[in-house]
């Protein structure tokens, strides 16, 4: 059988990695990216985005990319010209306009960054977004721009993404995995939660979306709620490092930091039940698939 034709940004980071090595088997990957080797795509020009999805027969555009260094951009607060309003915002504008000219569905990764954190619960789609920095800023004027503009889209939502294996970009899992290797684990919060996503399990959801042709918002993210401290000890614990660790205090942490940060990202996903064929794994699995 022949594979589907597939474009997508971002397909050689984190997530999108994950993607093309688990459905590449039923994908045909078109990776919209400066380094491509025959058509490279910089997705804040207009003219080279509209050019490779004129290109392509593929019905899905899958939008991964974008600038995730929360302090970076936060260093750009404001900066309409600087990468991660360009990436995030401009980028994804392009992509809609492109979309809509080429007849294709814009399938956009989003964070639950666009929210505040004060909500002591996890975050419904029916929540209003209210980002205190510009990383969740731009993602959330991303959003702003699907929901507007684009003829037929979907949105997915996940926070502190990781895998199960090693990856160049060191992710939520692994960043505390060499923190308790290196003895460098700094005490974790106990009062902030958050709402990790599997990645394994996550581009499942991607290729459900397609499959299914769902449309509009979804929270994509594991749908449990953990602290920072409690999802360290049961790293420590199921993977057995052998480390003591400690309780730190995100309330302290502030009053040293001039950085905004989100009491609270993790989120509901309810909506996103409705629709799953397969049982996602729960974190404590996941943390035990990790390859070391």
């Amino acid at each position: 059988m022949s594979k589907i034709p597939l474009l997508g940004t971002g397909l050689n980071g984190l997530v999108g990695s994950k993607f093309v090595a688990d459905f590449g088997d039923i994908y045909d990957f078109t990776n919209l990216d400066l380094r491509h080797s025959q058509q490279p795509t910089d997705i804040t020009n207009q003219q080279q985005v509209y050019t490779a999805l004129n290109n392509s027969s593929a019905k899905f555009v899958v939008h991964m990319a974008a600038y995730t260094d929360v302090t970076g951009a936060f260093q750009q607060t404001g900066d309409q010209t600087a990468p991660c309003y360009q990436i995030n915002v401009k980028g994804t504008e392009n992509l809609v306009r492109a979309c809509n000219a080429t007849d294709k569905h814009l399938i956009h990764l989003s964070t639950a960054y666009v929210f505040d954190g004060e909500k002591k619960e996890a975050y419904k789609e029916t929540d209003s977004t209210n980002p205190i920095e510009w990383y969740g800023q731009t993602k959330a004027l991303a959003e702003e721009v699907v929901m507007k503009d684009a003829k037929t889209w979907t949105i997915l939502r996940i926070d502190q993404p990781f895998r199960n294996d090693i990856f160049p970009k060191v992710d939520t899992l692994h960043r505390i995995i060499e923190g308790m290797r290196s003895d460098q684990l700094h005490p974790q919060f106990t009062d902030h939660h958050f709402g990790p996503t599997y990645i394994n399990d996550f581009v499942k959801i991607i290729d459900l979306v397609i499959r299914q042709r769902m449309i509009g918002l979804y929270h994509a993210s594991s749908g449990e709620s953990w602290t920072d401290y409690e999802f360290a000890k049961a790293v420590n614990n199921i993977l057995q490092l052998d480390f003591e660790v400690r309780r730190g205090s995100l309330a302290k942490y502030l009053k040293t930091s001039r950085r905004p940060y989100q009491k609270n990202t993790a989120l509901n996903i309810d909506k996103l039940k409705k629709f799953l064929d397969f049982k996602p794994r729960s974190i404590k699995q996941a943390i035990g698939e990790t390859i070391l």
